[in-house]
């Protein structure tokens, strides 16, 4: 038997956000075992804890969607950092490092006694990909090529996981946006990045900076409620194009309205040098735990 935890990542409180299961199975599960856990649970992700002891200064752990293990994400990065600070080494601790598939990835957690209880991870840095078509892109998220915003490209940049990001001009494009499975699988056909996120100006919320949503089909999530490895490709991106018309952003975002979980992700970016520096931050609130038989 095995442990497994369950937990809301990027929400306000309990069943919003992004829901994680994380199973605490040592080296007793083989790879076909995890992916079919992951289909059974059927979260975005699910990860896997290796080893309770820490290598190289960090865990060992494999994050899972449905279809296929993913090198990096992020909800299931600071997740899985709570579940171990909570459950494995059971104390108060200022930093967890976890070793993924991408490389190591610090997590800082809050202090105790302190009242925003936000986690952040420090993200790799980025890699900037092909940039493509509006036509495409409006073609593929059934929208009109003049509701994407023309001022900032659409561009493919990865910090684990490759993105399209694609600027929208207003939150009714963003709402209505919908994914035409035909013209999408004909287009990642082509491209490096397989996930879309469209964001606009404004957001769901007063303190929302911008709106954001995710379409990830190719590994088996239609839209995503909290999407931590996107947010880092965001932010990158909104540096890199002067959205803000600053090298340094500190701004919040909101996702997955339009799916019955609202989610509120937290950005920090600067680039010095063509250097960046990226911290993507988020709530945990713990749900349930269990033994998988």
């Amino acid at each position: 038997m095995n442990r497994f935890y369950i937990t809301d990542v990027f929400g306000f409180d309990k069943y919003t956000g992004n829901q994680l299961a994380t199973v605490i199975c040592g080296d007793r599960l083989t790879d076909l075992e995890m992916q079919k856990i992951a289909r059974e649970i059927n979260f975005s992700e699910t990860t896997f804890i290796l080893d309770e002891t820490p290598q190289d200064n960090g865990y060992d752990i494999r994050i899972f969607t449905p279809k296929a293990e993913v090198d990096f994400a992020g909800h299931p990065v600071l997740g899985t950092a709570y579940i171990i600070q909570q459950h494995i080494i059971g104390l108060p601790v200022e930093k967890i490092l976890l070793n993924c598939k991408v490389g190591q990835i610090s997590i800082s957690l809050p202090k105790p006694g302190e009242q925003n209880g936000i986690l952040w991870m420090k993200q790799v840095e980025p890699i900037f990909g092909e940039q493509l078509l509006r036509k495409d892109l409006a073609a593929a998220l059934n929208l009109d090529i003049k509701e994407i915003d023309d001022s900032c490209p659409i561009e493919q940049v990865s910090t684990g996981i490759p993105i399209i990001i694609v600027p929208l001009k207003s939150m009714d494009a963003l709402k209505r946006a919908r994914i035409d499975k035909e013209i999408y699988w004909n287009l990642i056909d082509k491209t490096w990045a397989k996930a879309i996120l469209v964001f606009c100006p404004g957001g769901y919320q007063e303190n929302h900076d911008l709106g954001v949503r995710v379409f990830v089909e190719f590994l088996g999530i239609p839209e995503d409620p909290a999407t931590g490895s996107g947010a880092g490709c965001l932010a990158a991106y909104l540096v890199r194009n002067g959205y803000f018309e600053k090298d340094a952003i500190d701004i919040t975002l909101g996702q997955g309205y339009e799916i019955d979980r609202p989610s509120q992700l937290h950005l920090r970016c600067s680039k010095e040098n063509d250097q960046y520096t990226i911290h993507v931050g988020g709530r945990v609130v713990p749900i349930a735990e269990g033994k998988w038989f």
